[in-house]
Order: C-alpha cells, then sequence, then structure tokens
C-alpha cells in the first residue's frame, strides 16, 4: 500500500473514530457515569479512603473469594493406576506414572509400542 493510500486511510479511520467520540459525549447515560466518578472519588479523598476500602466495606467476602481462587492453581486431579501384565512373564506392574522401573525394563526390551498393549484398565 503507497503512502498516500496508508494516509488516507488512518484519516477516514480516525474522521470515524472522532465521530463515535462526539457521540459519546452527548450521551447522558455517559455524564452521569463521569458525574458519580468525580463525586465518588471527591468523597474518597476527602475522608481518605481508597476503592479497596469500601469494596472491602460493601462486599467483605470479595477479598476471601479472589485469593481462594488463586489459592489452588497448582491441584490437579490424580493419576489413574495403570495395570500392566507381560504376558511373557505373567508378571504384573501397577503404576500410575511411567517412570517405574520395571516398566522402564520392558520398554527398552520388548519396544514401547508393544508394552503399551500390555496395558489392562
Amino acid at each position: 500500500m503507497s503512502k498516500l493510500a496508508e494516509y488516507r486511510q488512518l484519516e477516514k479511520h480516525l474522521a470515524e473514530q472522532l465521530q463515535a467520540l462526539e457521540a459519546l459525549k452527548g450521551d447522558s447515560g455517559l455524564k452521569k457515569e463521569i458525574e458519580f466518578e468525580t463525586k465518588l472519588r471527591g468523597l474518597l479523598d476527602q475522608y481518605g479512603f481508597s476503592l479497596k476500602h469500601i469494596i472491602n466495606l460493601l462486599d467483605p467476602q470479595s477479598g476471601k473469594r479472589a485469593q481462594a481462587s488463586t489459592a489452588t492453581p497448582g491441584t490437579r486431579k490424580p493419576r489413574q493406576l495403570k495395570t500392566y501384565k507381560n504376558p511373557h512373564t505373567g508378571e504384573v506392574v501397577e503404576t500410575k506414572g511411567g517412570n517405574h522401573k520395571t516398566l522402564k525394563e520392558w520398554k527398552m526390551k520388548h519396544g514401547s509400542n508393544e508394552v503399551e498393549s500390555w496395558l489392562k484398565m
């Protein structure tokens, strides 16, 4: 795209955004929200409180919910027990992970795909 075309396109987008901004400025709902925020911040400054104080005052449980939701991110469901039966020796191995000594030996000797076929749920 040429610089001139890019310039005109950006100019067009800017004009559209300015038009949307002017429409919002005339919105009575926005004016009420701005007025409310201004008065609220003035009261907070006057009495020396912060927004966190007000939230804790109005909803004391909000802090506890936020802590509870972030306190358990490392929790995961327990691994499922897997049972492998070696058809050559009849030996059975039960494990929840793949880091079992005998299971590793079988995989080295017979191959991973074959050992996985011995899995009994």
